[in-house]
């Protein structure tokens, strides 16, 4: 008697692929030497790679300026939770990235920060009909040691879908 081995896959899959930069490439010399906007404006230029993060979960847009940030990704199923809407990590690792790198565009050269904290608020189910996800983060204080900064996720028809504050540590960056 042959007994069958059951299918060890029995819903059907998709696959993903994708690359990404190593980090700590460029001139990291010429970087040091920058401020926070600096450097996060030679990223978006290519003079240095994006954290693989955003590769890893397909972040499209970044746009920094003084204080402020906008970053964009679209809703995708590899996002999802066993209850079919974009898991809460995803959303958080998106106000997370608005919230910090707002904060991160105020650094003075020789600066750098760590989170402290990050306070989610989901507001409504995030899905692939959501479309193009925004987020936009601001900074609402800036002090010596601290910022607060919020980020706001909005879908494509401009809903908000969440709401974060964080707070960073801001410190003298490690001389090497």
């Amino acid at each position: 008697m042959t007994q069958t081995q059951p299918d060890p896959s029995p819903f059907a899959t998709r696959t993903r692929t994708f690359t990404w930069a190593r980090p700590g490439q460029g001139d990291l010399r010429r970087l040091s030497s920058l401020d926070g906007l600096g450097q996060l404006t030679a990223m978006v230029e290519g003079e240095m790679p994006p954290p693989p993060i955003m590769d890893t979960l397909g972040v499209t847009g970044f746009r920094p300026e003084r204080g402020r940030i906008e970053v964009e990704m679209p809703a995708a199923e590899f996002h999802y939770n066993p209850l079919g809407t974009v898991h809460g990590g995803v959303i958080s690792m998106l106000l997370d990235t608005a919230a910090g790198c707002a904060v991160h565009s105020t650094l003075a050269v020789g600066e750098t920060y760590t989170s402290l904290d990050l306070t989610v608020k989901f507001l409504r189910p995030v899905t692939v009909g959501s479309g193009l996800l925004t987020c936009e983060g601001v900074v609402i204080q800036r002090g010596r040691r601290t910022a607060l900064a919020e980020a706001r996720l909005s879908d494509e028809a401009g809903r908000l879908v969440a709401h974060a504050t964080s707070s960073c540590m801001i410190f003298a960056a490690p001389t090497a």
